[in-house]
Parts: C-alpha cells; sequence; structure tokens
C-alpha cells in the first residue's frame, strides 16, 4: 500500500512539472555590461539545481577529506578495543579447557588493552561500552586460573582489584561483576577450608543474592565446616524449600542437622531451646525425638520432660504401623521403658500399652514393654509371664538383658533361687 502511494506521489509530481515546465513561456534577463542574456525560467531553476547539487557533493567531499584522521583514529581504537574481547574470549575458553596458565595471560592481555584504550581515548571518542564489566570479568578468570594453580598471593590481587570497582547500585553490571566475586571468594575460602572467610564474604551479599543456591549451599557446607549446626539448618531448610534435593535427601539432611544442633546443647535448658527451634516435620521424625530424649535423660533426668516429645510419636507409631520401621519400634520401647520406670505408675500408660501389644501380638518389642511397665505397676505374675514369652524372642541385646534381670529380680522376690540363678546366667551370656 505504502509503495502504491508513493508512485501515485510521484506521478502527481511528473504531471505537475510537464505542466508547469511546458506552460511557462518567462525568461530571465542578465544585464552584464556591455551584454545582455536572456534565459528562460525553467534553464535557470535547473542550473540553481545543478548549482545546488554540486556544492552539496563538494561539501560531502571536503567533510570526508577533513575526516579521514579522526576515521583513521576511530578504527585503530575500534581493532584494539576487538582484540580486548577476543582476548577475554581466549581467556575464557581457556580457563574452561582448563589451560591456566594460558587464561592468566589472555585476561592479562585483555586488562593491558583496556587500560590501553582508557590512557589514550579523548573526549571527542566515543565511549567504550561495557569498560567495567569487561576489567571485571578478565580480573575474576584470572583470579580463578591462579586459584586453579595455588597461586593465592596472585588470585587475592584479581580478587581485591574486582572489589575496589565500588558498590554503585545503579551500575547493573558492576554490582553482577561484585556478586560474582563475593561467591568465588566464598568458595576459595572454602577449597582452603577457611569456613570463617567463606562467611564473610557470603554475609557481604545482599539479601537477593543471599538466598541464590549456589550462595545458600555454600553456606551450608562453610556452617558445617565451621561446626555452626544452628545456621547449618537454616540453610538446608531454604535449600529444600527451593528444591535443590531430592525429598529423601533433604529429608536425611534435616535429620543429621536437627541431631548435630541437639548435640550443641550443654544444659536441659539449652536443650529445650534447641527443640523449640526445630520444625514441626524435623520433630515429628523418630530418630530426632528418640536422640532429643536421650540427651536430655543424660544431661538431667528429667523424665516426665521428654513425656510430651515421646507421646505423639507413640500415638503415632500404634494408630500408623507403617510409619516406623522395626529398628525404629524397637528403640521406642526401649526409651519408653526407661522413662516411664522413672515416673510414678501411671495407668493411662499401662492401657494404652495393653491395647497396642493386643492390637500387634506379633511386635515382641512391645511384649518387652508391656512387661516392664506391668513390673514397674507391681503387677509381677503378668510380668513374668509377658517377660518369660520376650526374652528369647527379642533381637536387641540392652533389651533381652534387661528382660532377664528382671525375671531374675521376679524369682528373687518369690525365692526362687534356682529360677533366679537360671535368669541371671542368661543376662550374662547376652552381655557376652
Amino acid at each position: 500500500m505504502k509503495a502504491a502511494l508513493w508512485f501515485v506521489a510521484l506521478f502527481g509530481v511528473a504531471v505537475a512539472s510537464a505542466l508547469f515546465a511546458g506552460g511557462n513561456q518567462s525568461t530571465v534577463t542578465v544585464f552584464w555590461s556591455p551584454h545582455r542574456v536572456d534565459l528562460s525560467l525553467n534553464l535557470v531553476l535547473l542550473l540553481l539545481l545543478l548549482l545546488f547539487v554540486m556544492s552539496h557533493l563538494a561539501w560531502r567531499a571536503m567533510s570526508g577529506l577533513f575526516e579521514l584522521p579522526h576515521q583513521a583514529r576511530r578504527w585503530r581504537l575500534q581493532q584494539k578495543e576487538r582484540a580486548m574481547h577476543a582476548a577475554l574470549l581466549d581467556a575464557l575458553s581457556e580457563l574452561w579447557s582448563g589451560r591456566y596458565v594460558r587464561a592468566v595471560k589472555s585476561a592479562e592481555k585483555a586488562l593491558a588493552l583496556e587500560a590501553l584504550l582508557t590512557s589514550v581515548r579523548t573526549a571527542d571518542d566515543a565511549p567504550l561500552k561495557y569498560t567495567q564489566q569487561l576489567r571485571a570479568l578478565s580480573h575474576l578468570v584470572a583470579a580463578e586460573s591462579a586459584h586453579a594453580l595455588r597461586d593465592r598471593d596472585a588470585r587475592g590481587a584479581h580478587l581485591q582489584a574486582v572489589m575496589a570497582l565500588g558498590n554503585d547500585p545503579q551500575d547493573k553490571a558492576v554490582q553482577a561483576a561484585l556478586e560474582s566475586a563475593s561467591l568465588g571468594a566464598a568458595r576459595w575460602a572454602l577449597s582452603d577450608h577457611d569456613a570463617p572467610e567463606a562467611l564473610r564474604y557470603l554475609d557481604g551479599l545482599g539479601q537477593g543474592p543471599s538466598r541464590r543456591i549456589l550462595a545458600l549451599r555454600m553456606r551450608l557446607k562453610a556452617t558445617r565446616l565451621d561446626q555452626q549446626h544452628t545456621l547449618a539448618l537454616d540453610a538446608a531448610r531454604l535449600l529444600a524449600k527451593h528444591g535443590a534435593f531430592s525429598a529423601t535427601a533433604a529429608q536425611s539432611l534435616l535429620r543429621e542437622l536437627a541431631l548435630a544442633s541437639l548435640n550443641e546443647a550443654h544444659d536441659s535448658a539449652q536443650l529445650q531451646g534447641a527443640w523449640d527451634g526445630l520444625e514441626d516435620a524435623e520433630r515429628s521424625q523418630p530418630e530426632v525425638v528418640l536422640h532429643a530424649t536421650q540427651r536430655m535423660l543424660k544431661l538431667s533426668g528429667e523424665a516426665a520432660a521428654v513425656m510430651p516429645w515421646l507421646t505423639p510419636m507413640w500415638n503415632r507409631m500404634v494408630q500408623q504401623p507403617d510409619s516406623c520401621t522395626p529398628a525404629i519400634r524397637e528403640r521406642v520401647a526401649q526409651t519408653l521403658a526407661r522413662v516411664l520406670v522413672m515416673l510414678p505408675a501411671d495407668l493411662e500408660w499401662l492401657a494404652s500399652i495393653e491395647r497396642a501389644r493386643q492390637t500387634y501380638p506379633r511386635w515382641v518389642e512391645l511384649q518387652y514393654l508391656a512387661g516392664v511397665v506391668c513390673w514397674h505397676h507391681a503387677l509381677w505374675g503378668k510380668a513374668q509371664q509377658i517377660l518369660e514369652q520376650a526374652a528369647p524372642q527379642l533381637n536387641n541385646a540392652d533389651m533381652q538383658r534387661h528382660a532377664w534381670r528382671t525375671l531374675a529380680h521376679l524369682a528373687e522376690q518369690k525365692e526362687d533361687q534356682a529360677r533366679a540363678q537360671l535368669c541371671w546366667k542368661r543376662a550374662a551370656q547376652v552381655a557376652a
């Protein structure tokens, strides 16, 4: 459509010009004493047009002639700029291919060309784009190569050169270069097993960069290396939230760090604080509950303090039998037997254990637990009957030994010395 309109306009101009030139009888008289020249108006207009065109071409030619030195200067600067970019590309390629010495040389060449361009550039020259970003990348490539070559002095010099660029929030390229330098420095510090130095660089990052998966992974590694398990647990939670691990790996890692954070407690108050700091998903894991219970009993011996931890796990175990493995069930039964014996007799717990024993008659660990609780409630006959059935079937040596010792005490109460000696003998055999 646009081309058609141009053609119509062109034809209109041609028709108007033909009508004007064909019917124009005007003349232009030029007096040049003693001569007189009569020219048609059409010829005069044509001569003026030719004069304008020739003047314009002459002006363009003179401008181009005077512009030649500036064009030559721009061409030389462009050649140097292209060589600078080519040197940086060579440095990156050599870094990734493992030729670290060549990478350092190429990066230093790019830096030298950038310094040369900066020094010879004048106010009339076109401004160079991405100068600071290119300088920062060259320093980072050189620092990375120096790290691979174990040249810490060169690595530190290049890192300081990047940090000296300044922290201008408006310059996104410089900001990204500084973030890259901080992440690289943290990774190098971890490689040197210097966890405090790595954490110092990571703490210097902004809120956004510090929550990236790369930064969180390094923070997790640094805090674990520095034995700061509570901070490591926070980093692991964020990584699990971002999907950095599989579900199984995340659960295993969180469990391991939760246990480590509980181990950092040196008294019952610290342990209670560490327990309160855990999330619901972590407090619901049987391994964490059992470990926290053992730590509390070891630190203070307060059995009443651990019952709020054990009760939900016990209810979940008897209501959802597939939620616990046989090994976990053994530990739960052993821990509950130890704790309930330290507390006053509780008929509700006795009834709950008895219901569970009748629901799952093949769970020998429940037989053991029921026998110990019956013995604690002074139900001697029932305790003896249950433990005699459970003791030979127990796979856990501690539980089996405790069952035989309890039977030995019951036999001594009945003054059945032969039975007591037999139970003590079997307990000793388990110990051996």
